[in-house]
């Protein structure tokens, strides 16, 4: 079975390609968890958030960002020192500044019409002959990033909101040989 070929052998790695990764989600919760993750994965590989995803979501609340909006220095203390997540002071206290303006843009526009809006609500395929053809950012991330930090999100530089659009379907960019071009398998 052709993948693309960021993917490895890891069977984890697999499942997320196949059934997740470029499947268009319109869940605003799940976008902001998404979101959050991609934040933290930055400087880091996906593999090692996906495996700690499951850990994250606990420490996180299930990444309820009204839960998340009340929490301060003592929660960012305690998250510090916990092993199932990603132990960054600066990403910990952004992912519950995220919550808070989340909230903002859910309850005037709803985030996810909000985050859809900027490709008009129709995923964009891209036509991807091999890996090095995948941007690491587009005018289109460039414009939701500097908006997303006007609206006071953290850790949603460019290159970061281009591989949270991947990953939530915004873009297809399957390489065109890919089994999962057309949509997920298994």
């Amino acid at each position: 079975m052709k993948r693309c070929g960021w993917v490895t052998d890891d069977a984890l790695y697999q499942a997320y390609h196949d059934q997740e990764w470029g499947v268009p989600e319109r869940d605003g919760r799940k976008l902001f968890e998404c979101l959050c993750l991609e934040g933290f994965q930055s400087g880091l590989n996906w593999l090692t958030i996906l495996k700690k995803r499951e850990g994250f979501r606990a420490a996180f609340q299930g990444f309820d960002p009204y839960v998340l909006q009340n929490w301060g220095e003592t929660e960012i203390a305690e998250l510090v020192q916990d092993a199932r997540v990603v132990r960054h002071r600066g990403k910990i206290a952004a992912t519950i500044g995220n919550a808070r303006a989340w909230i903002a843009i859910e309850e005037k526009e709803g985030f996810s019409d909000y985050i859809w809006s900027y490709v008009n609500n129709t995923p964009q395929m891209n036509p991807i002959e091999s890996l090095s053809d995948v941007p690491a950012k587009t005018p289109v991330a460039e414009q939701l990033s500097k908006d997303l930090k006007k609206r006071g999100f953290k850790f949603v530089g460019p290159t970061t909101v281009y591989a949270f659009m991947q990953a939530v379907g915004m873009v297809n960019d399957h390489v065109m040989d890919c089994v999962c071009r057309d949509g997920p398998k298994g």
